[in-house]
């Protein structure tokens, strides 16, 4: 990167980093170095780095807490925002919970929870971000984002920041709709006041249920594919009999099989070659096309492996 760049970053971001390997920053722990790392600590210094890089016409890319993400092993060109600077959490009148969107999803759960204000069980167990979560409409069986969310507040390309409210929000199956660069820096949630310890009961039951069934003790990033309409994409995957399968250092788990494991030895190509070898026999045994849930981000130090059947 241009050393004018460099010295113009180190002034705008007062915590920056340069050539940060992403495997560190990321729960697959895969992943090749991204040209800038930027830490905000605050909308403000946001703002004017967001002013910047318009300005400079510098790609970049927004990361919450590195789940549900895959990076790709020729890392990220421009500059990565972290948003753990973006960490306020406050109850206000009426039930809601203001959250910034680097707050992590389950601190927000069991701030809830000890404000004994229900409605984000659902999300117990559940990593990343709250911008993350928001973004993606996370949830599970129990309930979405959506759900609960009463308002967001929005920063475009321009750094100008504006609050949306729930009826002009988009949302949809793990998806929310924004307008192009822009980023979530919170959102607003409407619970409702609960009994604490039947909330706390609730909480502990869901992330004791997911630790049973999900493969935490790995590095991994949470459910690989969608749910297609005619059902669960693990049932589907386990049924195609594809439970153990493997790609070099990546593994479909054992005990999940929508979820693929990191050996400690795989490359984001081994994962990519992984998800598109179950696509392939999935689509080929049951006529589905599955669609990735994870986010692919970056550039392959070779060929780009195909990820469509």
């Amino acid at each position: 990167m241009d050393e004018a760049i460099i010295s113009e970053l180190k002034a705008l971001v007062e915590n920056v980093e340069f050539d940060v390997p992403m495997k560190t920053k990321t729960s697959f722990r895969v992943g090749g170095p991204a040209d800038v790392l930027a830490m905000p600590k605050d909308a403000k210094e946001l703002g004017r780095l967001v002013r910047y890089i318009q300005e400079k016409g510098l790609p970049y890319f927004v990361l919450g807490r590195g789940t549900n993400l895959l990076v790709l092993d020729g890392g990220i060109k421009g500059v990565v925002i972290d948003i753990k600077g973006l960490n306020k959490l406050e109850v206000r009148d009426g039930g809601f919970i203001y959250s910034g969107a680097g707050v992590p999803l389950p601190k927000l759960v069991y701030f809830a929870m000890d404000n004994s204000l229900t409605g984000l069980e659902f999300a117990s167990g559940i990593p990343g971000s709250v911008g993350g979560a928001v973004v993606m409409n996370a949830g599970a069986a129990e309930g979405e984002m959506k759900d609960v969310v009463e308002s967001i507040t929005l920063m475009n390309e321009g750094g100008d920041v504006k609050e949306i409210m729930r009826d002009a929000l988009s949302f949809s199956y793990r998806d929310l709709s924004l307008p192009k660069g822009s980023i979530v820096l919170g959102a607003a949630f409407k619970l409702a006041v609960g009994e604490k310890e039947a909330i706390k009961e609730r909480v502990h039951s869901l992330i004791q249920a997911r630790k049973t069934k999900q493969p935490l003790d790995q590095p991994n990033a949470g459910c690989i594919f969608k749910n297609p309409p005619t059902g669960s994409a693990g049932r589907i995957i386990d049924e195609v009999g594809l439970k153990g399968l493997q790609f070099g250092g990546a593994k479909v788990s054992d005990l999940h099989a929508n979820f693929i494991v990191n050996n400690g030895s795989a490359t984001a190509k081994d994962i990519l070659s992984l998800v598109d070898d179950v696509m392939e026999k999935v689509y080929e045994k049951r006529g589905i096309a599955l669609e990735p849930e994870i986010k692919i981000v970056g550039e392959m130090e070779n060929k780009r492996v195909r990820i469509k059947p």
